[in-house]
């Protein structure tokens, strides 16, 4: 399992959904996330550690947690099958044991945070879905000189195969060349 952290949430306007982008801490890989708005919310409340009146879903599952005097050893997000990222939150205590909390990851992320747990992905998934900077540099050096259709194409693509952030940067370049014609 190779530990993430957050790098940062973005607005993803195909899916009307926000893209959680997890960097690896020790090397150059990303890995985007969609995620509905509140879990989104929820996440960018955790980063900011800003406090609410009432505890909200997340920390309350982590008062949860605690309340068993349990911990949360980690946040694994582990595969994607048919589109659906898995993740589980892994949680021990003296009375509960070791046990693996299947999650979403975007549930599973907004927990971690708040408790302070590593984030981890496994490799499997980072060789499936991941990004890497190679993957940035050669969709900025070669589709310069793409067509509008062919850098469409192309977004399909990368939005199929759920590279969120290759996809932003060829809808940037469509809509410059648009402005451009």
């Amino acid at each position: 399992m190779i530990p993430v952290k957050v790098q940062k949430i973005s607005f993803h306007p195909p899916s009307r959904s926000y893209a959680v982008i997890l960097s690896e801490i020790n090397g150059k890989r990303k890995l985007p996330v969609i995620v509905g708005s509140f879990e989104a919310q929820s996440i960018a409340l955790a980063l900011e550690a800003m406090d609410t009146p009432r505890p909200l879903t997340h920390d309350l599952i982590g008062l949860l947690i605690n309340e068993i005097d349990a911990s949360l050893v980690a946040v694994k997000i582990t595969s994607l099958e048919d589109g659906v990222f898995y993740a589980s939150l892994d949680i021990n205590g003296e009375v509960t044991g070791k046990r693996s909390v299947d999650s979403r990851p975007s549930d599973a992320i907004a927990v971690g945070l708040r408790m302070k747990a590593p984030i981890m992905i496994s490799e499997e998934l980072f060789e499936k879905a991941g990004l890497s900077e190679s993957d940035f540099e050669t969709t900025q050096s070669t589709e310069k000189v793409l067509s509008v259709r062919e850098l469409e194409d192309r977004l399909q693509i990368a939005v199929d195969n759920e590279k969120y952030e290759v996809a932003a940067k060829i809808r940037d370049q469509i809509n410059e060349l648009k402005v451009k014609e």
